[in-house]
């Protein structure tokens, strides 16, 4: 027959100590949750105010919410009375597990937390890395992701990234151009100088400061060699580039100055 009585006051008792614990711990816990959302809010605005690019800033709030939250777990279940060593022992066993697992991934994710903290590029910076180049679109948690000038889309994992040479094309604000023109061995070195100079200060994207550079890069086996380097803001590079090599071609045909092309003399010998 069951005892009613023996069952209310079990009931009682479980009530004034493990009950109260419990009441108490969901209390922690909800307090906690709410406490941990406002900490965030005031760090994302911090991190706001201060300009911190927003890839580092979501990385960041994702990180401290989950581990402020199993912290605030952990805390409670200690609390109650549920006993947190053979859970931690089963939590670092299957954390072994799954990192042996992916161990790849592991990889890109601790590359993406050094490309996150060292900063060698930002969203919207001409990168080359890993033998690939294109603009920065977005730094992921496991990949970086890059867009061509034809409009394709590359994943580059940020473990190889983090551990390979990364060449920014954009991280400072000016660029310099160099270029090499020919001109056959029978023009004026002279005059070839000259033209060039005046496509040089005819293009306005072109900086008088640093000075353009124009001299004799070599003597080649069918012409002469004119380097040219300028410097121009970074975002007109490319404009300058084909600029100089459509105008100096349209003046060297103006002022008869000839490119030569490859050439090769043979003798024949009779026997």
């Amino acid at each position: 027959m069951i005892n009613v009585e023996k069952i209310v006051e079990n009931l009682i008792h479980w009530a004034s100590t493990k009950g109260i614990k419990l009441v108490i711990g969901i209390i922690i816990l909800i307090v906690g949750w709410k406490l941990v959302k406002k900490l965030l809010k005031i760090m994302n605005a911090v991190l706001e105010k201060r300009e911190v690019d927003r890839t580092l800033a979501s990385f960041l709030d994702a990180v401290l919410n989950i581990s402020l939250k199993i912290l605030l777990c952990i805390v409670v279940m200690e609390y109650v009375g549920i006993a947190t060593a053979g859970l931690a022992a089963l939590l670092a066993s299957a954390g072994l597990a799954v990192g042996l697992a992916l161990q790849g991934s592991l990889s890109n994710f601790g590359g993406g937390v050094i490309i996150l903290l060292i900063r060698p590029f930002n969203v919207g910076d001409f990168i080359e890395g890993d033998g690939k180049s294109g603009v920065v679109e977005r730094i992921g948690i496991f990949y970086t992701h890059l867009l061509t000038p034809d409009n394709k889309e590359i994943m580059i994992p940020n473990g190889t990234l983090a551990n390979t040479t990364v060449t920014n094309y954009t991280s400072k604000d000016l660029r310099r151009v160099d270029l090499t023109f020919a001109a056959a061995y029978e023009e004026d070195v002279l005059k070839v100088k000259k033209v060039i100079e005046n496509v040089i200060n005819a293009e306005n994207f072109i900086l008088k400061d640093p000075e353009p550079f124009i001299s004799i890069s070599e003597h080649g086996d069918n012409a002469v060699g004119f380097v040219v380097k300028v410097w121009c803001k970074t975002e007109n590079y490319w404009t300058v580039y084909y600029n100089l090599l459509e105008k100096v071609k349209i003046r060297f045909d103006e002022e008869n100055i000839s490119i030569p092309y490859p050439q090769m003399d043979v003798h024949i010998k009779d026997k």
